[in-house]
């Protein structure tokens, strides 16, 4: 019986890969250029970290999460998102003890037990950038600006980015009190989820996909939180706007944005493109650290579902890399030269040519029609005639041109392009 890749999950082939390589390049060269360092934390975590960090009413924790019992009984998950493992690492390892601004970056794959559906997968990959030690707003426009010029870098287009606050621990206890008032006559016209989310956490009604909760909403005339900022609250997103026009960052005020996280404070957004709703999004978090065993120190982040980048790019035509063709590629022409042959291609390598050979005994016209197949520019042939005069037969493959290369040369006319 045949064993196929679990549902929700994909195999990325010689042919696909190099997009997702190249996509990883300008992630590492545009954060790079930002003063962001990579930081990698494992892919599972004690189970705790997501309940406490993520929020146990979010449908990641109470629907989503790979969870399961090692062999030492302890409960752990594969990790639904990265940015709690990061904040765990800042705390564990006292990274808060260096005085100074910590910014990272992240790339790897994450876990949601979800319904595979276009642009969602069970083992999805995320980038995602945390700094944490700042709750000034510049730091909120640099992030986000961040995000949405690595997505242009990639050449993605018709980008919207929706910006929103979702208030802090002064005006939102305000705004949950309001909700409640206005929605607790009309629980019973809520769908279940939300029936639970107006007891523990009602600003993620707004968050629903389900269209009669949205309506339930309208006609309840709740306020959104954005209406109902503390003074600081309203001048922080005031700032935040007065910044993203300085940089030049088009966005629009969306007051139904709240993210899908209870971590987040302050200044929410998302990057949307037509068709594939949200490709980028991220958030303040400024009481997350202290809830997971560290100081009261802020943060602010984003992530960007790397396959849901990828398809949104391909299907916009952006073509993002390709299998780079081989410098040459040897043609052993008898027995007589297998060893000089290795000899060869072990020393064009080692001197930065890309090159390759055949290893299933083929003819020698056979090996000339893999060297087209892999777009080599040059074929490199060597007998027994190429080891009696010192030197291989080197063919141009787009021009047919062809003329005897000694083999201390090779790598020099190879890399040259030719000979003069």
């Amino acid at each position: 019986m045949e064993i196929r890749r679990p549902r929700g999950t994909q195999d990325i082939l010689p042919g696909a890969v190099e997009a997702w390589q190249a996509l990883e390049a300008v992630v590492r060269d545009v954060f790079d250029r930002a003063n962001y360092e990579e930081i990698r934390t494992p892919i599972f975590e004690h189970t705790e970290l997501f309940e406490r960090g993520v929020g146990e009413t979010t449908d990641i924790v109470s629907k989503e999460m790979y969870t399961f019992l090692d062999r030492g009984g302890r409960s752990v998950t594969l990790r639904p998102e990265g940015t709690a493992g990061v904040v765990r690492a800042y705390v564990e390892n006292k990274l808060y003890g260096q005085g100074q601004l910590t910014k990272v970056y992240y790339l790897g794959p994450m876990f949601r037990y979800e319904k595979p559906q276009r642009g969602r997968l069970r083992q999805l990959h995320q980038v995602g950038v945390e700094v944490l030690g700042s709750e000034l707003p510049a730091i909120d426009a640099e992030v986000i600006e961040l995000g949405y010029s690595l997505l242009k870098r990639l050449g993605m287009r018709d980008m919207t980015v929706e910006l929103n606050s979702v208030g802090c621990s002064v005006c939102r206890p305000r705004h949950r009190e309001k909700m409640i008032e206005r929605l607790l006559p009309h629980k019973d016209e809520l769908c279940g989820d939300c029936q639970v989310r107006l007891d523990k956490n009602p600003l993620r009604l707004f968050d629903c996909k389900n269209e009669s909760c949205q309506q339930v909403l309208r006609e309840a005339h709740v306020p959104y939180i954005v209406d109902e900022l503390c003074d600081e609250c309203r001048s922080h997103l005031q700032a935040v706007e007065g910044y993203l026009r300085a940089m030049d960052v088009p966005y629009r005020l969306e007051k139904s944005l709240v993210r899908g996280l209870d971590y987040y404070t302050r200044t929410a957004w998302e990057i949307t493109v037509p068709h594939f709703s949200t490709v980028l999004g991220g958030g303040r978090y400024n009481g997350l650290v202290a809830e997971l065993g560290g100081p009261e120190i802020p943060g602010i982040g984003f992530a960007a579902g790397m396959d849901r980048v990828i398809q949104v790019l391909e299907e916009q035509g952006v073509s993002l890399g390709a299998k780079t063709p081989l410098d040459a590629f040897i043609c052993v022409a008898d027995e007589t030269a297998e060893h000089t042959a290795m000899a060869v291609l072990a020393s064009l390598r080692r001197l930065g040519v890309r090159c390759d050979r055949d290893y299933q005994g083929r003819s020698l016209k056979s090996q000339f029609k893999q060297a087209d197949r892999a777009q080599a520019r040059f074929a490199v042939v060597i007998g027994e005639s190429e080891l009696a005069k010192g030197a291989a037969t080197v063919k141009h493959l787009a021009t047919g041109e062809q003329r005897d290369v000694p083999f201390g040369q090779l790598a020099d006319r190879i890399r040259e392009g030719g000979w003069s």
